[in-house]
């Protein structure tokens, strides 16, 4: 794999070995040079990937020496970097599988060997990460999938799925109906019990109490139902068909975790060792909380699908120098806090320190205090506050870590001198040893305090003493990130609903979702058993969660349910309705089943802002459910909290969260667990154990055409004409199919039913799903209709379409398009549809105000111009009504940020900086996107080596 003799390898020089000469390591300190004791770490890893992978083509030696000039040439010149893996989840993983098997088709009908087309770098799927909720703790609660389906009142009988079991009451077991007792009669003795009618997508039913089932049997049901939608939608797909096709290529088998748990607890490595030579592990992800592994002083990133294809097949990624953030760590944690409150608390200081786009590196006294769960949680942010990384050093708190995840003894000592030898471990003792960063911002960890964010944007921090007036306030807001504007006569509206056969009312603030999500921002221990006993507490206390309520228990992986299980916490959980349903995202990405038609019924009748609470990281409103407009994120001890108290208008302080079983009132600082009894339940629990239980887990499963170059644009028409802050949720298909939406029209002619349309997320590989879905969302405010919904205007017959029709319409008509926006256009998490869909729709271009980073490069790798107003201009500044014609005049050689002229229809042009941030980003659009450059190089058609070093040198 490595070059290492001395006539081989231009940096042979500065080969050092460990373990008596047998493992040999690339050493940046042999250089001799004082500027890598002033790099930050970060950029060391950099430094020590471009010395061993120079190869006089993607890396040469001037890429080594200008990342040894960090300081001077930060934020001016791209560099390569190679990562030493790749990982992928299934919304974006297997279609990447797909994409490759594609280009194998290609290749081979060019007449050339088609295994050309195969992972260079390793690569991990993971095909179970996303997980749709179908069974939980109520039947009646789930109704047949969302976006469609029969009602929940149409029976069908299946009596063949029901188990066989005797008895005169629902047992403790699996399968049983999780009730402590029914009061319903027993069955005859010797009568076989009678067919039970049973609801599509719900939980199997006691065939004498009609009662449901158990948390384990809707974990087992859910799973069934998650796998025959990815067996049916990608019947190709599996771990023996990737394995064998492709080398390289290792498929986490299914039930094991999402992906970032599985990064962490399995895939990490810390340090690789290949070919007898020792190097860093680092990652690129196709999730944007790929960065959680930075908490382990493993460099990673999130990037979309077409980067995450370029890495496999051994193309390095393109990047600009960053900045480096120093964020020094003082004070002492306040002992009431969770760690979701210490990442909550930096990161809104990380985010008013406006530094998108940057790296951001930890350290400083306070460091010692945070455990590797709290790092990772805290990595896991990165997202949210626009870094491109955050990353934690290796140091003793990391190795105490690793020792209870299985690394050998003998590995952790070769880990610690290795990370030692080039100095990548850090000690916070000396302040002289820290590194000289762009910019060092200083947060004192002693004034973080519980908080809440919401009710509709992550950056929207309330803390909980706060909480009921916040929301009376949200109540009384005009319109907007934070208010409802709801007239006062009818803020204290109170909806009556009969739910299993009980009356329940319903306000604004009532709790109707309360999901415990454990995947990302939720993974530590610690606030996971936080929440357990706090749980556990409740129930001895008397207190119960209101049945209508849709509660719901998602661990990140099996290690959480393990952990649960053996601290004894996990039973309590279900009493309260906080059954597992499975391992894989959610809530979050908008996999709620629907409420209750009750429940339903009465918030749209009160005109009711109701309440979602969740422990993960994305809440923006319509996201959970369609009809719940204000969403909490929370820590898991407070989604139990609030889903106890049943409305998020309550003062924990002054106000009981309930009554015990004797009419005592109990307040939440009754039942509120100290911290010293948290660790100690950690301590007992959260050992080496869990790890080896994972690793059996592990053990036991052990069209692409050529097209012409880029021309310029000739009379295009705006496909949509948008606003600020249009994020990756308003472009790319997510969560549930309409059922008068443009994808499921189409199901509905491939004779489908709408309980068979299952969600966006399962059909991630059927682009004629997937491209009607774009654009699809009921919160797409475009300026050409005046309202939030999925529709646009077609200009030539002034008709109002759905956005997919519409598209479809110009591009029979031989149309090209393009898209107008405002700022922040593309924000929001990693996903490749987010640029493969306005490309099928055939967008040529998006002109907006500002770009996420992320995005503008994912709108490249599909060959979409992603072009920019020049500063204080905008579409309104320039009186674009969006109706008029656009031309684009591309010269015969592109650079980067080069101004391009657009002419409209009305007889004005104007001026745009298309943001092509390299020559790299020039050749990919070029050669119309990411993949068929890829392809193109595999077939000999590319640019030849001396070439390509020669665009990639700097302009002089």
């Amino acid at each position: 794999m490595f070059l290492v003799s001395s006539a081989e390898h231009p940096y042979s020089c500065v080969i050092d070995t460990l373990k008596d000469g047998k493992i040999k390591f690339f050493n940046p300190r042999k250089l001799n040079d004082p500027r890598y004791d002033r790099l930050p770490l970060t950029i060391r890893v950099f430094l020590e990937a471009a010395i061993r992978n120079c190869d006089g083509f993607y890396t040469t030696e001037s890429d080594v020496e200008n990342i040894l000039d960090w300081q001077q040439q930060q934020d001016k010149t791209e560099v390569p970097f190679t990562p030493a893996r790749v990982l992928l989840q299934d919304f974006t993983g297997i279609p990447a599988m797909v994409d490759l098997a594609a280009m194998r088709d290609a290749v081979a009908k060019h007449g050339e060997d088609p295994s050309l087309i195969n992972p260079k770098c390793p690569t991990d799927l993971i095909v179970d990460h996303s997980l749709q909720i179908d069974f939980s703790k109520c039947a009646i609660q789930n109704a047949p999938n969302p976006g469609g389906g029969e009602s929940a009142t149409s029976p069908r009988s299946v009596p063949s799925r029901l188990p066989s079991r005797g008895g005169s009451h629902c047992g403790g077991q699996q399968g049983s109906c999780g009730k402590a007792a029914c009061s319903d009669p027993p069955a005859p003795s010797g009568a076989r019990p009678a067919a039970v009618q049973q609801i599509e997508n719900t939980p199997l039913l006691c065939p004498f109490h009609l009662k449901p089932v158990s948390d384990c049997e809707s974990k087992r049901k859910s799973k069934e139902c998650s796998l025959n939608r990815k067996v049916n939608v990608f019947p190709s797909v599996s771990k023996q068909w990737c394995s064998k096709a492709f080398k390289n290529v290792n498929v986490v088998p299914p039930d094991v975790g999402a992906v970032h748990q599985v990064n962490l607890e399995y895939l990490s490595r810390v340090v690789q060792v290949s070919d007898g030579v020792m190097y860093p592990d680092s990652v690129v992800g196709t999730d944007s909380h790929t960065t959680m592994i930075n908490g382990l002083g493993i460099l990673g990133w999130g990037v979309g699908g077409i980067e995450s294809e370029a890495v496999m097949l051994g193309q390095p990624v393109s990047l600009t120098l960053p900045q480096v953030v120093g964020c020094k760590l003082v004070g002492s944690i306040n002992p009431l806090s969770t760690s979701i409150d210490i990442v909550l608390g930096i990161t809104k200081h990380l985010r008013q320190a406006a530094i998108a786009g940057r790296f951001v590196e930890f350290f400083g006294p306070g460091l010692s205090q945070l455990s590797a769960p709290d790092r990772t949680t805290i990595a896991n942010m990165c997202p949210e506050y626009n870094a491109t990384v955050s990353f934690f050093p290796i140091d003793q708190v990391t190795l105490k870590h690793f020792k209870k995840t299985n690394f050998s003894h003998e590995k952790l000592e070769l880990m610690e001198s290795y990370m030692k030898a080039i100095k990548l471990f850090r000690s916070y003792e000396e302040p002289c040893e820290d590194p000289q960063y762009s910019e060092v911002i200083e947060i004192n960890l002693s004034s973080m305090v519980p908080h809440v964010s919401g009710p509709k944007r992550p950056q929207d921090r309330v803390a909980v003493s706060n909480m009921k007036a916040d929301f009376q306030s949200c109540l009384d807001e005009k319109v907007g990130f934070k208010g409802f504007h709801i007239s006062k006569e009818k803020q204290e509206t109170r909806v009556a609903f009969l739910h299993c056969g009980q009356e329940y009312q319903l306000v604004h603030g009532s709790v109707v979702i309360a999901a415990v999500i454990s995947c990302t921002n939720n993974c530590n221990p610690s606030v996971m058993l936080t929440a357990g006993l706090l749980a556990k507490k409740a129930v001895e206390a008397g207190l119960t969660v209101k049945p209508y309520i849709r509660t719901s228990l998602a661990p990140g992986s099996g290690m959480v349910t393990h952990y649960l299980n053996s601290s004894g916490v996990l039973p309590y959980f279900s009493q309260l309705g906080f059954q597992v349903i499975g391992y894989g995202c959610a809530t979050c990405v908008g996999n709620t089943a629907p409420l209750p038609d009750a429940v339903v019924d009465a918030i749209k009748q009160g005109d009711l802002v109701t309440c979602g609470l969740l422990s993960g990281n994305r809440h923006f409103e319509g996201r959970l459910c369609d009809c719940v407009r204000a969403n909490y994120l929370a820590s898991p001890p407070l989604v139990v909290a609030y889903a106890i108290a049943g409305t998020v208008g309550i003062d924990f302080e002054k106000e009981p969260l309930g009554l015990s079983s004797s009419g005592k009132e109990v307040y939440l600082s009754d039942i509120w667990p100290s911290r010293e009894e948290v660790q100690q339940t950690e301590e007992d629990t959260v050992i080496s154990s869990v790890f080896k239980d994972l690793r059996g887990r592990m053990e036991i499963f052990c069209s692409f055409k050529d097209l012409p170059a880029p021309q310029s644009i000739e009379n295009a028409h705006a496909l949509l004409f948008l606003g600020d802050k249009v994020s990756t949720d308003h472009i790319s298909p997510a969560g549930s199919i309409a059922r008068a939406s443009a994808a499921a029209k189409y199901l509905q002619s491939r004779r489908l039913t709408p309980r068979e349309f299952n969600s966006y997320g399962a059909r991630r590989g059927n682009d004629a799903v997937m491209t009607r879905g774009t654009f699809a969302s009921i919160k797409l405010l475009n300026r050409f209709i005046g309202k939030p919904g999925p529709k646009t205007l077609h200009i030539p017959s002034g008709q109002t379409l759905d956005v997919f029709e519409a598209a479809d319409r110009y591009q029979r008509d031989g149309v090209p398009l393009i898209i107008l926006a405002g700022k922040e256009y593309g924000s929001g998490n990693s996903r490749d549809w987010v640029a493969k869909g306005p490309f099928l729709l055939g967008v040529r271009a998006v002109i907006a105000e500002s770009f996420e980073k992320l995005h503008k490069s994912q709108l490249v790798g599909m060959g979409i111009m992603p072009l920019q107003f020049l500063p204080g201009q905008s579409a309104d500044s320039l009186e674009l009504s969006g109706k008029e014609r656009f031309s684009i005049v591309l010269p015969e050689s592109l650079s980067p940020s080069q101004h391009l002229t657009v002419k409209t229809s009305k007889g004005t042009s104007f001026s745009v900086t298309a943001l092509f941030d390299s020559q790299i980003d020039v050749i990919l659009f070029q050669h119309g996107g990411l993949l068929r450059f890829v392809a193109r190089t595999f077939l000999g058609s590319s640019l030849q080596p001396g070439a390509a070093a020669a665009e990639r040198a700097p302009s002089p």
